[in-house]
């Protein structure tokens, strides 16, 4: 992996500056932020077409099956006009660029040792550094960018089309993150979206969840590793619930809802295999986490191919 390019830029923003931004439009639902005491629909601030991960094992739908059967479709059909090959891994270089949303106080202000932590772990994750089982995807992620605001009201996630699209960089083949104070752990928009809504692609985080935060189980980076899994079009493991094509991918055993903790042997659904505690598109601890499959490899491989790359 070459050199990532660091930058630094600071600027204090007004509101009032900058015009709302649709999202795309396909139901969602979303999970609260552990520390949250009751479970409760995604606000308006999260997108429609986003995913989100939280801690209370509440299992969630982002995607209605009609509109997974269009979106199966419709990436079939681009990858044939592509002449994408099938099965072929790919060996893609992301461009990371990191926003943080400080308050005006500076809360959430995450310091450089901490961004430069979560591409070590994004890093890691994604090559399958953690587990025998996990799969090298053959994504690797550089930084190619921080910058800073410092805003009460971005801070805490409100208006955040605006905010995205006055701060997004990069085309559809660069992550965009934002680091900031929400009810949930992290929020993440699909690929097959971007085309609708370039301007708010990316994923959001709870800026306590990157590495050496203090979010009790959800402080080792793993919320960025869960929601770019997302960005690059894989579902929960648990999506569906106990169905088949669950989660569209054969080799994560179907699992009847989201996992809380890291129990070991749960098994959940009378499909064959036990739940993937492990995988890191469950909603288990951090510490529980340690792969992403071959399957979902794939998946992310040809999601690519179809509309980011």
């Amino acid at each position: 992996m070459r050199r990532p390019r660091t930058w630094q830029a600071s600027a204090f923003c007004s509101l009032g500056l900058f015009l709302s931004v649709l999202v795309g439009a396909s139901p969602a639902s979303a999970m609260p932020h552990p520390e949250a005491t009751a479970c409760v629909t995604a606000p308006a601030a999260i997108g429609t077409a986003e995913a989100a991960r939280g801690g209370h094992g509440v299992d969630t739908r982002e995607v209605s099956p009609r509109q997974q059967r269009a979106i199966e479709a419709r990436t079939r059909h681009l990858l044939a006009a592509k002449g994408a090959v099938l099965g072929r891994r790919a060996a893609v270089e992301i461009a990371v660029y990191v926003h943080v949303m400080a308050s005006a106080s500076g809360a959430g202000d995450v310091s450089q040792t901490r961004i430069d932590r979560q591409i070590v772990e994004l890093n890691q994750d994604f090559a399958g550094g953690e587990s025998a089982a996990a799969a090298d995807t053959g994504f690797t992620f550089a930084l190619a960018g921080v910058d800073r605001w410092y805003d009460d009201a971005w801070h805490q996630n409100q208006q955040a089309s605006a905010f995205r699209a006055a701060t997004r960089l990069g085309g559809k083949e660069s992550l965009n993150i934002w680091v900031l104070d929400m009810n949930y752990l992290g929020i993440a928009t699909f690929p097959w979206d971007y085309a609708a809504s370039p301007d708010t692609d990316g994923i959001r985080v709870q800026y306590t969840t990157l590495p050496g935060g203090i979010e009790t189980n959800y402080n080792l980076g793993k919320t960025a590793s869960h929601e770019t899994g997302h960005w690059l079009g894989l579902y929960h493991t648990f999506e569906g619930g106990c169905t088949t094509p669950n989660d569209r991918v054969s080799d994560t055993p179907a699992q009847a809802s989201a996992t809380g903790g890291c129990p070991t042997g749960r098994n959940s659904c009378s499909l064959a295999g036990k739940d993937p505690i492990h995988n890191y598109l469950d909603y288990s601890y951090d510490s529980c986490y340690n792969q992403f499959t071959a399957g979902q490899s794939n998946r992310m491989s040809q999601m690519w191919q179809a509309y980011r790359a």
